[in-house]
């Protein structure tokens, strides 16, 4: 058997895309550096969140889906819900995933997909396609393929000398085209290649790439279905490379945001710009003069879900020196205990 490589022929419109890209991630680089807040993360990761499950036709809204992950209740249909909660848990390991392990892929799809399929954190073990109503516009490979595809896949990006940019992109349709999961693909496909961006460089996972993909989603398919047909995926690359080009350059000024100093848990409070103070008001009032563990801080916020609140609540408050441990040299102690910093 030949070696592994993704059908992709590279053209001039790939190449002016990558040094527009380019382009837009050093200023990125210049005039962001540390001053994607807190709060701007937290929102950018909810628009993703929403804009994905959108693609899958879920009906929550963006309202609906933030008050899910601040742990109110909604009326909607279960399996939305759950499908909301599912991805948040997802997503809340981007930083700790390696976007090249197999076992990662597994471990993200489990969560992904927790209660909504029999074969959740598994590759398929049955053929699958993709209707577009009656008519199916792609035929999966054969199941037992699948392990053997994924492995070839992920062995091809390590050893690929092209940019990032563009490899990450094709990596994304070649999962789409592999299909490895029962249910889940394209939600799974879009946070893999999220993941890919973030490793290159770390601000991508902030950025609510699946939010414009929700916006072009009818080329985006259209895009899947044309490289399938003429077996090179440039013209999918080319629409993805679009949509990141669209997103760096809809990214606030830096005279617009707030930088955003990092002291260790130990140095006195910072000076908080306004998004941050609105941020951190409801963690404060909450705690008031009192010294509370991570649950009882939760439950005084009305909040449920763990991984949700230590990322955008506890953690980033601790490191702007806002609120301290009472063990601070044992940070993981079940007597761990929280309280405003004076």
């Amino acid at each position: 058997m030949g070696k592994y490589t993704p059908p992709f022929q590279q053209n001039t419109t790939v190449i002016n895309l990558l040094a527009e890209i380019c382009e837009l991630v050093g200023r990125v680089e210049v005039t962001h550096r540390d001053i994607i807040s807190v709060q701007l993360r937290r929102q950018n990761q909810i628009r993703s969140i929403h804009s994905s499950l959108q693609i899958e036709q879920n009906t929550l809204s963006l309202e609906q889906v933030t008050a899910i992950l601040n742990g109110k209740r909604v009326l909607g249909p279960p399996h939305e819900i759950r499908e909301v909660q599912n991805a948040a848990e997802a997503y809340a390991l981007m930083q700790s995933l390696n976007p090249l392990s197999e076992d990662d892929l597994l471990k993200a799809h489990r969560l992904m997909m927790n209660s909504l399929v029999k074969e959740a954190g598994r590759f398929r073990s049955g053929g699958v396609g993709v209707m577009a109503g009656n008519q199916v516009i792609h035929m999966a490979p054969p199941a037992h393929l699948v392990p053997w595809q994924i492995k070839d896949l992920f062995s091809w990006y390590q050893e690929s000398d092209l940019h990032p940019l563009v490899k990450s992109s094709i990596f994304h349709y070649e999962f789409e085209f592999i299909h490895p999961f029962a249910d889940g693909n394209g939600r799974m496909g879009r946070m893999w290649h999220t993941l890919l961006l973030a490793q290159w460089k770390s601000f991508f996972a902030w950025l609510p790439i699946e939010e414009l993909i929700a916006k072009r989603q009818q080329e985006y398919y259209k895009a899947l279905q044309m490289a399938d047909a003429v077996c090179d995926c440039a013209c999918f690359v080319t629409m993805m490379l679009e949509v990141i080009r669209d997103v760096l350059q809809e990214m606030p000024h830096a005279s617009d945001a707030a930088p955003v100093d990092r002291p260790s848990s130990d140095q006195a409070p910072t000076k908080l710009s306004p998004t941050e103070k609105e941020l951190f008001r409801e963690l404060i009032v909450a705690l008031g003069a009192d010294t509370l563990s991570a649950s009882q801080l939760m439950e005084r916020m009305g909040l449920v879900h763990r991984p949700h609140f230590r990322q955008f609540y506890l953690v980033p408050a601790l490191e702007k020196g806002i609120i301290e441990r009472t063990i601070p040299d044992k940070p993981n102690s079940p007597r761990q205990r929280y309280r405003v910093k004076k």
